[in-house]
This record gives structure tokens, C-alpha cells and sequence, in this order.
């Protein structure tokens, strides 16, 4: 007679250490558990309702400017540091971490209109309205040296004038060049007072600049004309020019796909383009109700956030038509400027109200020491979220937003105007004969042309 029993070493489900988890035995046979599905769905379900019971976004803000706030700068080699400027041309330094001004950057006679720090994080450069470049030495200032500001006001390296407002201002990722847009392309090195290099293609003011993240001396911009253009240093002019139907307001690179980049448009859209091929957009990234005046990549590559005219941060994911987050509080006005942190885990926002707002990337994120069990837990319930999606009750839930109420008004109107447009459009092509009308994709609609 044979009899079967349940024989297990006790070498298999002891614990080594007291601080380890209990060895788990399970049967992956789908038969023995015939309420999984259904016993994820639920864990998907609540996962998703806790996700928006523990939606606190906004840490706080950090007041001090006494002017609309135009620019932001982060510092590559110092988590902790961003800096500011003004219309007032007030330029400062803050400690995120306690929301203090670190220290003062005083000269400035006019609204400074961009900011831009060196690859080694030693040298702030400077531009404004009042056609002067201003590099600054980056200050290593104790927390406990910033109680007295008089006593952290920072003199400029050197001034450099010229005979032009400037508009924008970004540095090389990997070099001592930096470039300034105005009524032209500027190209300056840090010890020279006069430019190295000039481009100037149409005549209309250039008002935003970016260095490629890959490749140094490629750089792109915008200009009032409407036109993006993307530059090579290493040429006597200009490579390639996509004109569109509204103007680029800023311009922001992928940094983990250095060919691609992302344009914030007048016409309350963001454009993603292969600078490779122009003619057609990547993507196009809708939701904004005006303008959208600024736009940064997270660290990542994987998403980028924008500030908009219409009083609202949204983040985007980089291949995203929708935003999967708006930002929003009462007292925000219009957003000039957002940057990401360089860890990717907060957002940082300047706008017309003189304050610097910290927002979490992650809504719902905890902030603090997470244990090893929690960051576990939260793990398995992102992939459950994750997995069960596209069902209408967790999918209703997780795109769920209270807007303010001239944004939905706004949203209702656009949505109520694009749709009589496609209509018009559809009327238009049924009563003409058939191939006059060529209906062409939103991601072609809205450039003009493309000129190398």
C-alpha cells in the first residue's frame, strides 16, 4: 500500500535572519484559483480611488520676488539649488528643501529674461531687456548663511553689452559656449566679450534657444515669424527651418532621445518633432485651453511638463495626446516658467504672482522614507492599476480631474469649436467632387513649410 504525504525540509521555509520574510509556498494552477481576475480587479479598483485620497500635489511656495517671475535655471550638480528671475531683474538662488532665498544676484536694470548654468555648475550666465550678458560665480552658501540676505549679494564675473535686448539664454551641455536670442543668434564663449559666432535667418526677433542634449553644437529656436530653426555650429548658417501656422513660445529636447524634441505652441498645443524630418510632428499634445508658454523634459525622457496663459501646469507623458496630470490652485496666475527637479520627482513652477510653486510630480507620491514592504506594496498596486486600465470604471476614476471653472468653461468652448470645424470640414469635402479636398492630419495641419 502506498500512501502520498506532504514532505517539505525545513531548510526550505526557515528564515535565516529574523528581518526576512516568511517563505510563501503557492500553486500557480489557474484552476485553484478560479476569483483571481476578479479578486485583482477590486485591488485595481481601490488602488485607484486611493490614488486620488492621497492626491496632494502642491508642497508650498516660496515667495520673495516682487515682479512676475520669467525664468528658471536648475543647477546640474546641486539637487537642492534652482534659480529665479524677475521683471524687476531680481535674480535669486533658493534652497528647495527648506523654500528659502539662498542668495541674491543684484544688476540687472531691466527684466531678466533668461538664465542658463554651466555644465560643472560653477557659472550662472544671465541675459535681459536691458542688452546686457552677465556671468555670475555660483556661490556655495551654507543654509545657516542665508538668514542675512545683505550679506549674500553676489557681484557679476563679468558684463558683456551689446547692442541688442536680449530674449533667451542657454548653455552648452558639454562646453564653454553659451548662446543668447534676440534680434539675432548669438554664440559667446565665457571669456570673450564679443560673440563668436552670429546667425541671423528672417527678420524677426528670436525668442526662445536650446542646446542639443547629445549633440553640443547643435542648437534649436524659436521666433516671432513662427519658424523653428535648428542650427549647427560647425556651419556658416542655418540647417533646417519649419514655419507654422502659430508662434513656438519654448522649446524643449528629449534628453534620452537627443533627435526629438517638443514645442510649446501659441495655439494652446505641444508639437514633438524628429529634427530629422520636419515635415510632419511626432505627436501632438493637446489639453491646454491658452498658450503655452514653457515647457521642460523630466530627467527621464519618459515625460516633460508646461506652464500655461491659462493659470495651469499640466505634465505630459512624451508620447501622450492627453495630460495625465493638471496642476492648479487659486492664487496662481498666469505660469511663465516650469522646470523639473533633476531627480524627476518635483516640479517647480514660476508665475505671474511672484512666487515659485513646488508641486510633486507623482500626485499621490509619499514623501519620506518609504520601507522596502511599502515600496513593494506600491509597486504590485501601480501593476495591478496598470493592468486593468482600459476597463471603464478604473479608466474613469484615474482620468478623473476637478478643473476650475473658467478652465472647464474654456475646455467645453475649444471642444465645441473644433468639433463644428471638423463637421464644416466633412460638409465641405461630401458636397465636392471626389479628390479636390485632401484632408490632411493634425500632426501636418498646422505647419506652413519646410525650408533647408
Amino acid at each position: 500500500m502506498k500512501v502520498k504525504v506532504i514532505s517539505r525540509s525545513t531548510d526550505e521555509f526557515t528564515r535565516e535572519r529574523s528581518q526576512d520574510l516568511q517563505r510563501v509556498f503557492r500553486n500557480f494552477d489557474p484552476g485553484l484559483r478560479t476569483q483571481e481576475k476578479a479578486t485583482e480587479y477590486v485591488r485595481a479598483l481601490n488602488a485607484a480611488k486611493l490614488d486620488k485620497i492621497f492626491a496632494r500635489p502642491f508642497i508650498g511656495a516660496m515667495d520673495g520676488h516682487r515682479d512676475s517671475i520669467k525664468c528658471m535655471a536648475k543647477n546640474p550638480n546641486y539637487l537642492k539649488g534652482i534659480f529665479s528671475g524677475s521683471d524687476d531683474g531680481d535674480i535669486r538662488l533658493w534652497d528647495i528643501a527648506s523654500r528659502r532665498t539662498v542668495c541674491q544676484f543684484p544688476g540687472h536694470q531691466g527684466a531678466v529674461q533668461g538664465l542658463t548654468i554651466s555644465t560643472d555648475g560653477s557659472i550662472l550666465v544671465s541675459c535681459g531687456s536691458d542688452c546686457t550678458v552677465r556671468l555670475w560665480n555660483v556661490p556655495e552658501v551654507n543654509l545657516a548663511d542665508s538668514d542675512n540676505l545683505s550679506d549674500n549679494l553676489a557681484k557679476p564675473l563679468a558684463v558683456y553689452v551689446w547692442k541688442n535686448a536680449f530674449r533667451a539664454v542657454d548653455h552648452q551641455w558639454d562646453g564653454d559656449l553659451f548662446a543668447t536670442a534676440g534680434a539675432q543668434v548669438d554664440v559667446w564663449n565665457h571669456n570673450r566679450s564679443q560673440p563668436v559666432n552670429s546667425f541671423d535667418w528672417g527678420a524677426d526677433t528670436t525668442i526662445s534657444v536650446r542646446f542639443n542634449p547629445g549633440e553640443p553644437n547643435v542648437l534649436a529656436t524659436s521666433a516671432n515669424d513662427r519658424s523653428i530653426t535648428v542650427y549647427d555650429l560647425r556651419m556658416s548658417s542655418p540647417a533646417r527651418k519649419v514655419i507654422m501656422r502659430t508662434k513656438t513660445n519654448s522649446i524643449a529636447w528629449n534628453p534620452m532621445e537627443p533627435m526629438n524634441f517638443t514645442a510649446a505652441n501659441e495655439d494652446c498645443n505641444c508639437y514633438s518633432y524628429d529634427a530629422r524630418k520636419l515635415e510632419e510632428a511626432k505627436c501632438v499634445h493637446k489639453d491646454h485651453v491658452s498658450a503655452v508658454m514653457d515647457i521642460d523634459f523630466s530627467p527621464t525622457g519618459r515625460e516633460f511638463v508646461t506652464g500655461s496663459y491659462d493659470r495651469t501646469v499640466r505634465i505630459f507623458q512624451y508620447n501622450g495626446g492627453r495630460s495625465r496630470e493638471i496642476y492648479h490652485t487659486k492664487r496662481m496666475q498666469r505660469v511663465f516658467c516650469v522646470k523639473y527637479s533633476c531627480d524627476a520627482s518635483y516640479v517647480i513652477s514660476g508665475s505671474d504672482d511672484t512666487n515659485l510653486r513646488l508641486w510633486k510630480a507623482k500626485a499621490s507620491e509619499q514623501l519620506g522614507v518609504v520601507l522596502p514592504r511599502e515600496r513593494k506594496k506600491h509597486e504590485y498596486l501601480e501593476a495591478v492599476k496598470n493592468r486593468y486600465k482600459h476597463l471603464p470604471d478604473v479608466k474613469r476614476i484615474v482620468r478623473h480631474r476637478h478643473l476650475p471653472k473658467p478652465i472647464y468653461k474654456a475646455a467645453n468652448l475649444r471642444r465645441t469649436m473644433i468639433e463644428a470645424e471638423r463637421r464644416k470640414e466633412q460638409r465641405r469635402k461630401a458636397h465636392s467632387a471626389p479628390g479636390s479636398i485632401v484632408t490632411e492630419s493634425i500632426r501636418k495641419r498646422r505647419i506652413v513649410k519646410e525650408i533647408e
